[in-house]
């Protein structure tokens, strides 16, 4: 379940990477990741012009199929504990903390944490708040890729910023050591093929029911002018 390799690039980013800036970044960006809320807000956004409205219902069928197959199912079929947690084991972990009432308190596991801590333990201060949840695939990762490849489904010019903000919001769950590689991975393969899902279901609830805008409804206009431009010259 944990690969040291995993926790040598995790680690790696933390002693590479970290600075001020950096911290406030990444704690920013991934908020756009945090309950798929703004993506969510997006896709709602796309059911208002008929010409985006197949590719919201790509969206939400995807975000659907990312807190079922992912969050629901996956996630506790799995059950990976996350790399801050105690009950981690692996010697390359470095283990989450917080102080409260001037204590230090470190987390074991879901809602669970302990004053008590082994010796020899590296310690990690999260930036965000932990999630208490196990973590294959990232949750973060998942909804960000099948919301935006969805919308670049529909046209690259907003496709590819949004691409790139998934992207980041996939680094950033690295950055907050509250994931593996593998996690991130394993979100943007089931993101992508969520997304892939939902279009394949929208065309055949769309095959004959053009939206404004799309390639069919182009067309029909198109032959519908041509006769009324024949029918006019006659």
């Amino acid at each position: 379940m944990y690969s040291d390799w995993e926790f040598r690039f995790l680690n790696w980013i933390q002693d590479h990477m970290r600075s001020g800036f950096m911290d406030k970044l990444m704690a920013l960006i991934t908020k756009f990741g945090d309950g798929g809320i703004f993506w969510i807000c997006v896709t709602l956004l796309l059911f208002i012009p008929k010409r985006t409205r197949k590719y919201a219902h790509v969206s939400a069928l995807a975000l659907l199929f990312c807190v079922i197959g992912g969050n629901l199912i996956l996630k506790n079929v799995i059950a990976r504990q996350r790399p801050f947690w105690i009950n981690n084991f692996n010697p390359l972990a470095r283990i989450g903390y917080f102080e409260k009432n001037g204590s230090m308190q470190y987390y074991r596991t879901h809602n669970s944490t302990t004053d008590t801590l082994e010796t020899g333990r590296t310690l990690i201060k999260l930036l965000v708040k932990a999630p208490n949840d196990y973590c294959f695939p990232s949750g973060h990762t998942q909804a960000s890729f099948a919301a935006a490849t969805s919308i670049c489904m529909w046209k690259r010019k907003w496709g590819i910023p949004a691409l790139i903000l998934a992207a980041l919001v996939a680094f950033s769950r690295m950055y907050l050591y509250v994931h593996y590689p593998t996690d991130i991975l394993g979100g943007i393969f089931f993101g992508l093929l969520y997304a892939f899902i939902g279009l394949l279901i929208c065309n055949k609830l769309f095959r004959n029911k053009p939206w404004d805008g799309c390639k069919a409804a182009r067309e029909a206009a198109e032959k519908a002018k041509k006769k009324e431009s024949e029918l006019i010259e006659v």
